[in-house]
């Protein structure tokens, strides 16, 4: 099913909310020649901004909220969470929380099947 006007709306709302949240400052700070995905940390700003910003479009794709097809034209979410993931995955091990970010690694891991 096509994306709808609802859907474009959301993702809107959700581009404002990104700027507010400073998305756009992460995406640079993490595309930075002197980035490095292994030794980066959830608690760097530009990681977690982009982890929340991953997690709530992913959780509201799973949820059947916003179209996936759209999500994923709009946004390149394996290519953020490239640079994000591995950080996500040692905090949801060290927490021991196994679905800590697990529906923005998802939408990651969709775009690729």
């Amino acid at each position: 099913m096509p994306a709808t006007y609802d859907d474009a709306k959301l993702a809107v709302q959700l581009l404002s909310w990104g700027s507010q949240l400073g998305v756009l400052e992460a995406v640079s700070a993490v595309w930075a020649a002197d980035y490095d995905p292994e030794s980066a940390t959830s608690d760097d700003p530009s990681v977690r901004a982009l982890l929340m910003f991953g997690e709530t479009i992913g959780t509201l794709v799973k949820q059947d909220v916003l179209d996936r097809g759209l999500v994923h034209d709009l946004w390149w979410v394996e290519g953020i969470w490239s640079k994000v993931g591995p950080p996500a995955l040692r905090q949801r091990e060290q927490v021991g929380e196994p679905r800590l970010y697990e529906n923005f690694e998802a939408l990651a891991a969709d775009a690729r099947s």
